[in-house]
């Protein structure tokens, strides 16, 4: 099965590599320390405290290898200036009904972080607005209904 590429911009993917860091050279070592610890408590069949690191241990070797994989397949994405919203892009959009301006990021999945305005080009704004030139309305499917968005600027 072919991994899949995973978008990123290069500070996201900084992130990522700095968190494998810490996970490896911080997380393993404490997880190993608990290990230590809870063998020494003696009888690993009746040891709560050795059950709990081996989970522990195992959710932390899954996370490992779930950022391995994910920086391995890294396509980083550069900040781009255009006609037309792509990814790496910087948007300012207006809701129309409610007149209000928000200004985001288009990025990959998995640095998605609305609250830090950085969408991802797989949500609803973010592929109405993916390809589309300034001045243009789009139409966004919501729970709610529909909501139009005005691209005001894209820089």
């Amino acid at each position: 099965m072919a991994e899949k590429e995973v978008i990123l911009t290069q500070e996201g993917y900084d992130e990522l590599v700095k968190l494998l860091d810490y996970k490896i050279s911080v997380e393993r070592k404490q997880v190993a320390e608990r290990l230590n610890a809870a063998i020494a408590l003696g009888d690993l069949s009746e040891n709560s405290e050795y059950d709990d690191a081996k989970n522990q241990q195992a959710f932390l070797e899954g996370e490992i290898i779930d950022l391995q994989v994910k920086i391995r397949n890294a396509k980083i994405i550069t900040k781009t200036e255009g006609d037309i919203v792509t990814l790496g892009s910087t948007v300012v959009i207006k809701d129309i009904e409610l007149d209000e301006v928000e200004t985001y990021l288009i990025v990959g999945s998995t640095e998605a972080d609305p609250d830090n305005n950085k969408i991802s080009n797989e949500s609803p704004v973010g592929m109405a607005i993916l390809n589309q030139p300034a001045g243009t309305i789009v139409d966004v499917e919501v729970p709610a209904g529909i909501i139009q968005y005005e691209i005001l600027e894209i820089k």
